[in-house]
């Protein structure tokens, strides 16, 4: 059912900031109006430019808030309803700096710190997972918008398919919208994924840097989640489809304030052209007088189509600061702001058909009318309706789907008619004839067999006066963890006995043994004892005869010891080399820790301590100077110039501790690499060993088992070091665990980083004011 017409819910977020504007900016108590009092021209002050005041009411006020509430408000709603098959966009407005991608993507370093789009990632893959009554695919795309060019930010992606060759482009087509031309889909199967893309696009983005912001981005970015649904079961020909637009507009600028010249003087020429060509749309859907609407002035509006008013819940984020300096650009925000609530879109569930399964669901329909038909026609005795034997085809296809039936290989009988149904019953009943006379017979058979058994053992007594014993059969190969077994009963066949040696006395008498009788089931195990050993002592007595078992291979952590000492000498160095530099930087990582916690406490303490002083200066009164200055007292100034510089040193200290527990993330990373690569080399080795001479030719001889193939089980088991535990610092996190999977994700972005800037230098697409990034080198690579 369609949803009615909404409105655009906006809010404004105010960038943290110490010198907040209070006497220009008020938020009220209702947590939805903001006044602004603003001089016309804040340089003037007389009596014919007093100042103005403007109220604005919107969805809700961000102020000082966390960026989980932040999610919870603005996009929670819409992951959601996206779920159900809405259209959904968040798009974040707002002057240069203000925050919009720290709201939208957040910060990387911190799982708590992450923005809109990881937050609406983690929402719908563990919604997708609850709803096991539905099948979902779930795609991604990551559009930049750069100077009025269209870039694919995931165009690096391998197995993304190539550019097209016409170029990229918005269209429009009927029954699916606006949609970008060229632009890749990349699927995904879970939030790892998903974030590992996002990951990457963030990468490729254009930064650069002015007064005003040294990581400001150059470009509008559209993140666009495709969420599809359907019935597990199938039994709907109908499924549901949905958009997810997450924008991240690049700020507006004013060139006075930000000091940009050369190329970034040219992109925020483009930046703020694209902002005021998309004020102007918003400006004429706001207005109901207004039959036209220009979408194709700029890429942005023309891409952002049925975001702006058509089928889609939108939700609009003014980033504003809250200083008197940036008075002037709040206001506009804020003014844009209002507009956009007076626009009005119209939601409605993306409801598709499928034309192949809703054939299939016909034609079904009319055969089950067919057969009811059919039925009720005989059933009735009316004209028509048969009542002579079935033709000969018709029997043979009911007893192949009785048969079929029988062996589970079919679900259901289709009945047409009444003598159909009476024919099933008759291949029923044959069938359980025919059970029945099979068992009846291999009962006989197996009587009829042990009754000449006995009666061949018998005659051998009779004849010969002596009793014909059975030799133990030939021991197997038994691997490690195996045990040997004995079966007195089995009998030794002529073709085992050619394999084991054709010619020997031995094998020649277990083979005419095998061929004369099989074991007497009346003989008890005693009985077999004397002639096992005397086969034994046989065999022992010819001469250059090898026993017929051999010896068990050495046990695994003897030959393990052995392969680290042997081929496997140089990995289990690294290995251990490896070691030591973790063991030396999680020593270090504690140490660091020790301190800032010390320097933490000390801080307290100094704080409490001055404290202390106001609150006695408080009671006692305090002591003014000639100009109004507060005077404090000697001990009262010490401590406060002592908080200064312990707040610098923790400063410092904290920041060499988040260095080095990345640098402690890496080497255990290494040394997982080179206990995997030692202990699957070592598997391959010791299952050199336990094969037979023909098979280990095999892989030299182009055979089909190649070395190194064999599965690892338990592989971070074996050689375990002792890990010691860092108590406050470093927990073991599950691989479900939300924030496990955040950080696997940012740590494979960095390494795909790393090995793209080791093995070459491509031609890379940036600002030329573009800030570069730190990269950790490697310790002990294994190659």
């Amino acid at each position: 059912m369609d949803a009615p017409d909404s409105e655009v819910r906006v809010f404004v977020r105010t960038r943290p900031t110490e010198d907040f504007a209070q006497e220009l900016i008020e938020y009220l108590p209702d947590g939805q109006t903001v006044n602004i009092r603003h001089r016309k021209d804040s340089r003037r002050v007389a009596a014919n430019n007093p100042p103005r005041s403007w109220s604005f009411c919107l969805d809700g006020v961000l102020h000082g808030v966390s960026q989980d509430e932040v999610y919870v408000r603005v996009g929670r709603g819409l992951a959601l309803r996206a779920l159900e098959g809405y259209n959904g966009t968040v798009i974040c407005f707002g002057q240069t700096g203000a925050g919009k991608t720290f709201t939208m993507t957040g910060t990387t370093e911190s799982y708590k710190q992450r923005g809109i789009i990881p937050r609406i990632l983690q929402e719908v893959f563990q919604e997708v997972a609850k709803r096991s009554d539905q099948a979902f695919s779930v795609h991604l795309s990551y559009l930049e918008i750069y100077n009025e060019t269209l870039v694919d930010l995931l165009s690096s992606v391998r197995g993304s398919s190539g550019p097209d060759p016409r170029g990229m482009a918005v269209v429009e087509e009927p029954g699916r919208g606006v949609s970008v031309r060229g632009l890749s889909l990349h699927p995904v199967h879970s939030e790892e994924e998903a974030l590992n893309l996002l990951f990457e696009g963030e990468m490729n983005r254009i930064v650069g840097d002015h007064a005003m912001n040294k990581n400001s981005s150059r470009s509008h970015c559209i993140f666009t989640l495709y969420i599809e649904s359907r019935s597990r079961a199938l039994s709907d020909a109908t499924y549901v489809t949905s958009k997810l637009n997450l924008v991240d507009l690049a700020g507006s600028e004013r060139l006075g304030k930000t000091g940009s010249e050369g190329q970034v003087f040219k992109e925020a020429r483009y930046i703020n052209k694209s902002l005021s060509f998309l004020e102007q749309a918003i400006l004429a859907l706001a207005d109901p007088r207004r039959a036209h609407v220009p979408f194709r002035q700029t890429k942005l509006t023309h891409a952002l189509k049925d975001s702006l008013g058509g089928n889609c819940h939108t939700v609009l984020v003014a980033n504003v600061y809250g200083e008197a300096a940036q008075i002037e650009e709040t206001l506009s925000t804020l003014r844009f702001a209002g507009r956009m609530k007076r626009v009005r879109t119209k939601p409605t569930v993306n409801v598709h058909v499928h034309p192949a399964v809703q054939i299939k669901m016909l034609q079904r329909e009319v055969q089950t009318l067919r057969e009811e038909l059919l039925i009720s026609s005989s059933l009735a005795n009316r004209p028509g309706a048969a009542r002579d034997a079935l033709p000969e085809a018709q029997v043979a296809e009911v007893h192949s789907q009785v048969q079929r039936y029988l062996d589970g290989t079919l679900e259901e009988i289709s009945i047409l008619s009444v003598r159909q149904l009476r024919e099933v019953f008759v291949q029923f009943k044959l069938a359980v004839q025919e059970q029945e006379q099979r068992v009846k017979a291999q009962l006989c058979q197996k009587y009829n067999l042990e009754e000449e058994d006995r009666g061949a053992s018998s005659a051998a007594v009779k004849d010969g006066g002596l009793e014909v014993g059975v030799a133990a059969p030939p021991e197997r190969h038994v691997g490690p963890g195996e045990t040997k077994t004995k079966k007195p009963k089995e009998t030794v066949t002529a073709s085992q006995g050619k394999k084991q040696g054709a010619g020997s006395p031995v094998s020649g008498n277990l083979a005419e043994t095998a061929s004369r009788s099989k074991l007497n089931p009346d003989r008890t195990p005693e009985d077999h004892k004397p002639d096992v050993h005397s086969n034994d002592t046989r065999e022992s007595q010819l001469p250059n005869k090898e026993p017929i078992g051999i010896d068990s291979p050495t046990p695994k952590a003897e030959a393990f010891e052995a392969f680290k000492a042997g081929r496997g000498s140089e990995i289990s160095r690294i290995l251990r080399e490896n070691k030591a530099v973790l063991l030396e930087r999680r020593g270090r990582l504690r140490r660091l820790a020790e301190e800032v916690n010390a320097v933490k406490r000390e801080i307290d303490g100094t704080a409490a301590s001055i404290q202390r002083h106001k609150d006695e200066r408080a009671s006692q009164g305090q002591f003014v100077s000639a100009e109004g200055e507060l005077v404090l007292d000697e001990p009262e100034v010490t401590l406060v110039l002592r908080l200064g510089e312990l707040k610098a040193q923790y400063r410092e200290r904290y920041e060499e501790l988040r260095s080095t527990k990345a640098e402690v993330n890496y080497c255990q990373h290494l040394v997982d690499q080179c206990r995997v690569r030692l202990l699957t080399e070592f598997e391959s080795w010791y299952e050199s060993f336990l094969l037979p001479e023909e098979m280990q030719a095999m892989p030299r001889t182009g055979g089909p088992i190649q070395p190194g193939l064999i599965p690892i089980d338990k592989a971070l088991v074996l050689d375990d070091d002792d890990q010691e535990p860092l108590e406050g610092l470093q927990c073991e996190l599950p691989v479900d665990c939300p924030s496990a999977i955040f950080y696997n994700a940012h740590n494979k972005t960095l390494k795909r980083r790393n090995n793209r800037a080791s093995s070459q230098t491509p031609v890379q697409r940036s600002s030329p004011r573009k800030s570069a990034r730190k990269k950790l080198l490697p310790i002990l690579p294994v190659s």
